[in-house]
């Protein structure tokens, strides 16, 4: 079949078989087209193998998305069982190694279970290899944008590092600072800078603009289109002019070669002295050790982390000695809800790809995401 060319980000906006998708979808975002070879399901059953434990009416939504189409979903007990039941998939929910490519014959699409697939792309065989890797972006970022706003909250209303400690030690909550407040931070009217304009950055950029009347600044490596509540939008190259002028600087690209330890010692220096750091995509974006040292040597006001490079940080790690630091443990994108949208967005791709119809969320294997 001639290859199509789409754009992944804007077929979202046309999943009519997934709802749950629409309010994280409704902003026209897309990314530059690429050629992708449509999908056509064989005329046999579609099998999809997982070491997922779909519950029963999860299953049941998956199986039933089809129409006219048997799906059947085998949900293997341990590695061997997946690796012996490869023989028969065409899909594969989850984690595939490269390795495991030859005892799939069959096999056309992989439905990662997350946004992030740097573990596959970090496997050569299976990045070169023809299967399709679709992935779940903007199914985890409303959860994630109201974690990002909870966290800096934390640290500029002074909630984490003056009155959360009283609480604990069950004393009397006495303010912090003069009655010039000059311990709290408003956002209102302050610049955000977010790295990485994809699902995650997007939803906390409309969070940010829209709830805390904040101006948005934002890089991203893809060609795509300034939303109305960004001021502005350049490519990475921007990146350096950008930190010195924003008084938030969040991390929400991807993890690449480009972007591994992107934010460094360079990068926190460069940062205001009354400037926030938020960390949310991926924790390996940051050098540790150099926000350790801008934090205790004051070069930023604080850090709020949901990532960091090695999960969890050991208990000896000097990140627990930093001033002004609130951490969650990479759970900001779950709840109830995104679970309803994870099912309902590979149900839909199920449908599209039983109808050769373009996936959703089609990774570029070349630019990891």
């Amino acid at each position: 079949m001639a290859a199509n060319t789409f754009s992944r980000r804007s077929l979202v906006t046309a999943a009519g078989g997934a709802p749950a998708l629409a309010q994280a979808a409704r902003e026209p975002v897309v990314v530059a087209p690429f050629a992708q070879t449509a999908l056509k399901a064989s005329g046999e059953p579609i099998r999809i193998v997982t070491m997922y434990a779909f519950e029963p009416a999860e299953k049941e939504q998956i199986e039933q998305a089809a129409p006219n189409t048997r799906v059947e979903i085998i949900i293997c007990k341990d590695r061997e069982e997946f690796r012996r039941r490869l023989q028969e998939a065409e899909v594969v929910y989850g984690h595939i190694r490269g390795e495991e490519l030859d005892y799939a014959p069959r096999l056309k699409w992989v439905q990662a279970g997350g946004a992030g697939v740097e573990f596959l792309m970090n496997d050569e065989k299976f990045r070169n290899s023809p299967v399709v890797l679709t992935n779940y972006a903007r199914t985890f970022a409303p959860g994630i944008s109201e974690t990002a706003m909870c966290l800096l909250l934390c640290l500029t209303r002074g909630i984490a590092k003056y009155y959360m400690p009283q609480f604990y030690l069950k004393k009397t909550m006495n303010p912090v600072g003069t009655t010039k407040s000059d311990h709290h931070t408003e956002l209102v009217g302050r610049t955000m800078g977010i790295v990485g304009l994809g699902g995650i950055g997007s939803a906390v950029a409309r969070r940010a603009y829209y709830g805390f009347d904040m101006r948005i600044v934002a890089t991203d490596a893809k060609p795509i289109p300034k939303p109305e509540y960004v001021a502005e939008l350049h490519d990475p190259s921007w990146f350096r002019t950008m930190v010195p002028m924003v008084d938030v600087l969040v991390a929400a690209a991807p993890l690449t070669p480009e972007t591994r330890r992107m934010f460094n010692e360079e990068v926190f220096r460069s940062m205001k002295r009354t400037a926030y750091f938020i960390a949310l995509s991926r924790g390996e974006l940051f050098d540790d050790m150099a926000l350790v040292k801008a934090l205790k040597e004051g070069w930023i006001a604080g850090a709020g982390l949901d990532v960091f490079p090695k999960e969890p940080p050991p208990p000896g790690h000097p990140i627990f000695d930093c001033p002004n630091v609130v951490m969650s443990a990479h759970t900001s994108g779950w709840s109830p809800d995104r679970q309803v949208r994870l099912i309902e967005l590979f149900a839909e791709n199920v449908r599209r790809y039983a109808l050769g119809l373009p996936l959703i969320n089609v990774v570029d294997k070349q630019r990891g995401y």
